[in-house]
């Protein structure tokens, strides 16, 4: 049978040949085929990740470093406790398009107090609560501050900020409510608190999230595994896995100017990426553009075969 451009072979009868196929059949097969694929080779190669990064790790692994980002939660001076919206209404903590202030329209949608969420609220659910949260609680705001500031240089004076290095000096409750929440977050409860949100099947990791940034064990497992914003940033996964290509162009706004250095990166960066989706999607619109196209045939290439025929 020849065929022909212009042919109407749509009401024609088949005439080659036929042979039975039972789609349930193949469909069947190849879950079951696929299934045992991918469950063998899971067994054999494990997941390519590393392991979650908890708290329970970080109280082990690196001690002093939690030690003193407890330190900064309790005296309100962490990353998180001067984010801004939608966590704090922290005064011009937020990142601005010229006048338009985005952040903080959005308002303080998820408040978080970092002495209290991160530091005294976990240590009141233990079953023998510290008498160093009475102490904190009867002080007033000056005596409070002051205990962290000066815990904190001390900390910071000292090798490794160890605390067991530290000078003697009057830090008041500090010391033993940092060493209580250390205690809690090595033997693994205060995950479970901070995830849990008083509620028994709330797994919500936001506190975790942010109470691990606020540390530098984290950014430096992050450095490690080449995931930070100076080299592939969100492109790469652990293990030098490539991660999501689509995002390429916002990794690399991030190194060039302006944005590597201006305060408001990130905003500038998701304006230009708005712009950008916008200038593509209007494309079919814009006089001159949406030629290009034709212009230079790029498409002749991806289809040679069909044009080669024509």
């Amino acid at each position: 049978m020849s065929w022909r451009r212009g042919d109407n072979i749509a009401g024609r009868p088949w005439r080659g040949r036929v042979r039975d196929y039972d789609l349930f059949k193949e469909l069947v097969i190849g879950v079951v085929v696929v299934g045992l694929l991918v469950v063998g080779l899971s067994a054999v190669f494990s997941s390519p990740d590393d392991p979650g990064v908890t708290l329970k790790s970080w109280a082990t692994v690196a001690p002093s470093d939690f030690i003193a980002t407890a330190t900064a939660e309790l005296g309100g001076t962490s990353d998180t406790a001067a984010y801004g919206q939608p966590y704090s209404a922290t005064p011009d903590a937020t990142q601005k398009l010229g006048f338009i202030d985005l952040q903080a329209l959005s308002g303080v949608r998820i408040p978080i107090d970092t002495a209290n969420d991160f530091v005294l609220t976990p240590l009141k659910t233990l079953p023998t609560p510290p008498p160093a949260l009475a102490i904190w609680s009867a002080a007033t705001a000056q005596e409070q501050t002051k205990w962290t500031t000066d815990y904190a240089t001390a900390l910071a004076a000292v090798t490794n900020g160890d605390p067991a290095q530290v000078a003697p000096g009057d830090y008041g409750p500090v010391p033993a409510l940092t060493g209580a929440l250390l205690t809690m977050a090595g033997s693994g409860n205060l995950d479970g608190v901070l995830q849990s949100g008083g509620q028994p099947y709330n797994l919500n990791y936001t506190p975790t999230i942010l109470f691990l940034g606020d540390g530098t064990y984290f950014a430096g497992l992050a450095d490690a595994a080449h995931l930070t914003g100076d080299q592939w940033g969100v492109m790469n996964e652990t293990g030098n896995t490539p991660g999501q290509s689509w995002l390429w162009l916002f990794s690399l706004s991030y190194q060039i100017p302006p944005f590597n250095s201006s305060p408001n990166a990130d905003i500038l960066v998701v304006a230009v990426m708005v712009g950008l989706s916008l200038l593509l999607t209007l494309l079919p619109f814009i006089p001159g553009l949406r030629s290009v196209p034709r212009k230079i045939p790029v498409y002749r290439l991806i289809w040679k075969d069909y044009y080669r025929n024509r």
